[in-house]
């Protein structure tokens, strides 16, 4: 009887995902808790509270994981979407001690993080400015 919520409980849960903190896919998970079913003793076989804690504990652990990816990449498209309103505004970038002034003429993402290139009063191009270099916006 115990063995039903193990196959129905691995379909519900998105088996080819990977938990990170444990090195292991759900799909491992649950066959680590079928197999300690297997060769459990019948004489003292594991209680149903406490499987079905395990189990809810996995889920939740899933759960955790998913929401943890999805807010990453919430945070990322709204990144892109703040760096994409600069386009066309002045700008002032602090580049090492000085303070660079100038309007945001290209918008390019590499590994996911926005990179700026500021036209200066003086015609100069200054690339690759991040976010965290911008003091202030006009």
């Amino acid at each position: 009887m115990a063995i039903s919520p193990i196959s129905g409980g691995g379909g519900s849960v998105g088996t080819s995902q990977r938990i990170d903190s444990l090195g292991l896919d759900m799909q491992s998970l649950l066959q680590i808790i079928l197999t300690q079913l297997t060769y459990q003793d019948p004489l003292k076989p594991v209680d149903n509270f406490e499987f079905v804690s395990q189990l809810a504990q996995f889920t939740s652990l899933e759960q955790s994981r998913q929401l943890t990816d999805k807010m990453d990449q919430l945070l990322g498209v709204q990144s892109a979407t703040q760096t994409l309103g600069l386009l066309g505004r002045s700008v002032d970038v602090q580049q090492g001690e000085a303070l660079v002034s100038g309007v945001v003429k290209n918008v390019s993402f590499k590994n996911g993080a926005p990179e700026l290139t500021i036209t200066t009063a003086g015609g100069e191009f200054l690339a690759n400015a991040s976010l965290s270099q911008i003091v202030q916006v006009r």
